[in-house]
């Protein structure tokens, strides 16, 4: 059967590639290779398949050129569009930092302007109390007068009653002109003293007119005073509150930690009083006390903005190059989550401190490079990394603004570059979302 079956396959393959003969002559001989039907069909295949596979190279390769051009031209799109972005996030930055400068330039203003009108009112205040001291002296004159003024009536009456009683015995005694001489100058005193007391009580009673209209302006000018101080608060505080509150900070519960650090009774403000004898407040007092309460909020609000990494890190001009989040490795191109967000620019930068607080860690750490790790109050720490240069040891207290270490790129890291992490309870947060709390504010 496989015998039958072969004798028709060489006869088929006869008709197709019949046996030829390859001669090769030289000058003493004569030989020739015989090329069987089955030995065609094997170079027959063997050569359409290096064919084909020469096409579908070409072709592939043809297909990858003309790819690989479109992914550079869409990789240089993707940068200049890339380009454009940074460009326009540098200017909008500029913006935001010119508007924040402005800001700060205000909230100065409003509180050079509060601590005068604090002034003044103290001084206000202190007048008042004179008027209100003169008032009192005036109406106790005023009312020893008009007794006086009823005494010297009385002795008039008394006098002028005696004398009608007694005209006509004194007229027929001896010293009769010698007596009623005495009575009448004792009479004319009395008269010029009823005058003198009559228009004392009139001067008085200008003066007190006087004193309640000047008292009627001062409470005006006072009130005044008090509600630009109170519009200067509401300026001054709403944007502190609202920066702690846009980075997640609770502000009651900070607000009492930042008190709980004053040493003293009292606080920082103790309420005021006018009174020495125990009365209740007056509309003045309250206004005023309310207005200390919220200077001390104020005072506690900056005390705690200086704490918190409200501030950049880096005040040079630079880009942005990582944002916090997952995305795709620098160095083995798999997706990693990255902990911080990347400032770049030149060289040697400097790096500032963006809260008050302890340098915990300052050297070498692993990928990190060189390393700087800053402790803020309310659980919060802070890390510094890929610098060149540290300018702070572990131990040291530095403050917001304060150089701490210049610009590198040691460490784990594909150029110079700051990443800048903020850590909360032990748990990493973005960092922007400090930086853009604290826009329009600092």
């Amino acid at each position: 059967m496989r015998t039958r079956l072969a004798i028709k396959i060489h006869a088929l393959l006869e008709k197709r590639f019949p046996e030829r003969r390859l001669f090769l002559k030289s000058d003493t001989d004569t030989r020739f290779i015989r090329l069987r039907p089955g030995t065609q069909l094997i170079a027959y295949a063997g050569t359409s398949v290096i064919v084909a596979w020469s096409i579908v190279a070409t072709a592939i390769l043809l297909m990858d050129s003309i790819g690989s051009g479109n992914f550079r031209e869409q990789a240089k799109r993707d940068q200049q569009n890339y380009q454009e972005r940074l460009n326009v996030l540098s200017t909008e930055r500029d913006s935001r930092a010119d508007e924040a400068l402005a800001a700060q330039a205000r909230f100065s203003a409003a509180l050079d302007q509060v601590s005068v009108m604090q002034s003044q009112l103290l001084a206000s205040e202190t007048r008042r109390l004179e008027l209100e001291t003169g008032i009192e002296v005036i109406q106790s004159t005023l009312r020893d007068t008009m007794i006086e003024r009823e005494v010297a009536r009385a002795d008039l009456e008394q006098l002028q009653d005696q004398a009608a009683e007694n005209g006509a015995v004194l007229t027929a005694s001896v010293g009769a002109p010698a007596q009623m001489s005495f009575m009448a100058d004792a009479l004319e005193r009395t008269a010029l003293e009823r005058d003198v007391i009559l228009a004392d009580a009139q001067n008085a009673l200008n003066a007190a007119d006087a004193l309640e209209h000047e008292i009627k302006l001062m409470h005006e000018q006072n009130d005044q005073i008090f509600r630009q101080l109170e519009e200067a608060m509401t300026i001054s505080v709403e944007p502190l509150d609202k920066m702690f509150r846009s980075a997640g900070m609770p502000t009651d519960q900070i607000i009492e930690e930042v008190r709980r650090g004053y040493s003293g009774q009292g606080g920082p403000l103790t309420p005021l009083s006018f009174s020495t004898r125990g009365e209740e407040s007056s509309a003045d007092e309250l206004r005023a006390n309310r207005l200390l309460n919220q200077m001390d909020q104020l005072n506690l609000y900056r005390i705690a903005a200086q704490k918190a990494p409200f501030a950049l890190p880096v005040k040079s001009v630079f880009r942005f190059t990582s944002p916090y989040g997952y995305r795709r490795d620098p160095k083995t191109g798999g997706r990693r989550m990255h902990k911080g967000t990347d400032f770049a620019s030149g060289h040697g930068t400097d790096i500032f401190a963006t809260a008050d607080g302890v340098v915990v860690y300052a050297g070498w750490q692993s990928g990190f490079g060189k390393l700087i790790r800053i402790k803020h109050a309310f659980g919060i720490e802070t890390l510094y990394a890929h610098n060149t240069n540290l300018r702070v040891t572990k131990g040291q207290r530095v403050s917001r603004g304060d150089h701490i270490a210049d610009m590198g790129s040691t460490g784990r890291s594909t150029g110079t570059h700051l990443h800048y992490e903020i850590h909360v309870n032990g748990k990493s947060v973005n960092p922007m979302i400090y930086i853009k709390a604290a826009r329009n504010v600092f």
